[in-house]
């Protein structure tokens, strides 16, 4: 997934409608070498190279961090604000997808503990206040741009709206799945899982509508 999704980005890059700047490339190379690593070391867990992968899975990290760095370089909105927004981004959907993965396992190894899920329950309550000041830096005006995606979007504050709303819905889903796994029985997993499912879908929701202003 992780691979497909560094591979999607660098045709994104690569498809973009104006010349690429210098961070545009940087960032198209950085796009590249994430979607190499991240199949390598993949490939290396398959044939049992597991120690190799852990260390070369691990240093795909600040790797990202690089890219996202040299992504917001290619923004009009300032290069440190907009690292910040795609930052805020990456920790809020990852907190999302890393949940509901996690919450499966739990159907594997039922020996797991609830350390865990509920050390990524905390991570996705800390996201939604970082996505939240995220979206409140954007600002509420109109994007002027995204048309062609949704003319809803081109009204005055809009999107940010939109986006802000589905962070707090995150938030609340946050909440609940806290207060889910306090219960004792096995069961509580599951639900929790069930919720970070609805978190999926409300968290991509925001990630879309806060995004829009990156579009040209």
């Amino acid at each position: 997934m992780l691979a497909l999704l560094a591979l999607s980005a660098w045709g994104a890059i690569a498809a973009a409608r104006r010349p690429l700047s210098t961070a545009g490339h940087v960032s198209w190379w950085l796009a590249v070498a994430l979607t190499v690593a991240t199949a390598l070391w993949v490939l290396l867990l398959y044939v049992r190279v597991e120690r190799v992968a852990r260390v070369l899975g691990f240093l795909t990290v600040p790797l990202s961090i690089v890219w996202l760095y040299a992504l917001a370089g290619t923004s009009d909105r300032g290069q440190a604000v907009a690292f910040f927004q795609l930052l805020a981004g990456a920790a809020f959907m990852g907190a999302v997808m890393d949940g509901l993965l996690l919450g499966h396992w739990y159907l594997t190894d039922r020996r797991l503990t609830r350390r865990p899920i509920n050390r990524m329950t905390a991570a996705l309550l800390v996201a939604v206040v970082l996505e939240a000041v995220a979206v409140l830096v954007s600002g509420f005006g109109a994007t002027g741009t995204s048309r062609d995606l949704s003319p809803l979007f081109t009204a005055a504050g809009v999107a940010s709206y939109v986006a802000i709303g589905m962070v707090l819905a995150t938030g609340l889903i946050a909440v609940m799945i806290r207060a889910t796994l306090k219960g004792e029985r096995p069961s509580a997993v599951q639900a929790a899982t069930g919720f970070f499912y609805l978190a999926v879908v409300t968290g991509f929701t925001a990630e879309l509508a806060a995004k829009i202003r990156f579009l040209p």
